[in-house]
């Protein structure tokens, strides 16, 4: 396995698949990288160089990935939580942020359904 940004990427698959298993490469970054460094996008990672595998770790290190986004992402979030604004009260109280539903659906957020008593109308 190749490794980048601190990352195992699969030798089975296309180089700009696998470069997608980094966090902060997406599709069309991972075809941007592949694009400066001129080497193709259906190249499978095992038929790698070693000289081309070092030109991608130096073009990926030129994006902010991995740990350094992560914190960044985390920092982002604890500021709006500090200072009280819609989205950082809805990431406190573990809501969706983006304006989402949550009579029905949102249980990506919310967790699973607890039950309330005295909340069922009982009929007659």
């Amino acid at each position: 396995m190749a490794r980048i940004a601190g990352v195992d990427i699969p030798n089975e698959k296309r180089i700009v698949a696998s470069l997608r298993y980094i966090y902060g490469i997406g599709a069309s970054l991972a075809q941007t990288i592949l694009k400066n460094v001129n080497i193709s996008e259906d190249i499978r990672t095992k038929e790698l160089t070693e000289d081309q595998l070092t030109l991608i770790r130096s073009e990926v290190s030129k994006h902010q990935v991995e740990g350094d986004l992560r914190r960044e992402v985390n920092l982002n979030i604890k500021k709006l939580m500090e200072i009280g604004c819609y989205r950082g009260i809805r990431h406190r109280k573990g809501l969706p942020v983006r304006g989402q539903n949550t009579r029905n659906n949102s249980r990506t957020r919310k967790g699973k359904p607890t039950a309330i008593a005295g909340k069922k109308k009982v009929g007659k």
